[in-house]
């Protein structure tokens, strides 16, 4: 299947995805480490099934230096030796903030009470907005039917202000 529109190829589309990405880059200068933000975000576009995401966030992970095995069993944390107990957390938030419609609580009191041991209050910001913006970048490639295969690390880098 082809993708559906080119969202950068319009005016509205190009000045959204911009506003999409200055947000993106405000959240990777939070203190929040950027592993995290990528295990995070290559969890919710797995879930998701966004193609084009999980490809950009498991090769920026690799770009980052981060060891194949902790790529490859993000998908699989739960049963992995490889996470810390904060990208553990990190990992829970993500996936109880990517399946709201499958949890009538949304984001449990548990998860929650581990996300605030392991994160003060403003990775804690960062690590709700990277939820929250992931799903939502999740939500276009799905939507547009973005494929995986073709991203390149940095290659929205120009993109932001």
């Amino acid at each position: 299947m082809e993708p559906r529109m080119d969202l950068f190829a319009n005016e509205f589309g190009a000045k959204f995805a911009k506003r999409m990405a200055n947000v993106g880059a405000l959240i990777m200068q939070s203190e929040l480490p950027r592993s995290t933000q990528e295990l995070v975000s290559l969890r919710a576009s797995q879930i998701n099934g966004c193609g084009f995401c999980a490809d950009a966030h498991s090769k920026d992970l690799a770009a980052a230096g981060e060891p194949a095995v902790r790529i490859n069993l993000v998908a699989t944390w739960r049963e992995a030796t490889v996470y810390t107990e904060a990208e553990q957390a990190a990992l829970a938030l993500a996936e109880e903030g990517t399946r709201l419609a499958d949890a009538a609580t949304g984001v449990s009191d548990e998860t929650w009470a581990l996300v605030r041991k392991h994160y003060d209050d403003n990775q804690t910001a960062a690590l709700v907005a990277q939820v929250a913006m992931i799903n939502a970048a999740n939500r276009l490639g799905v939507i547009l039917h973005q494929k995986g295969g073709s991203y390149e690390p940095g290659m929205f880098a120009a993109m932001t202000d």
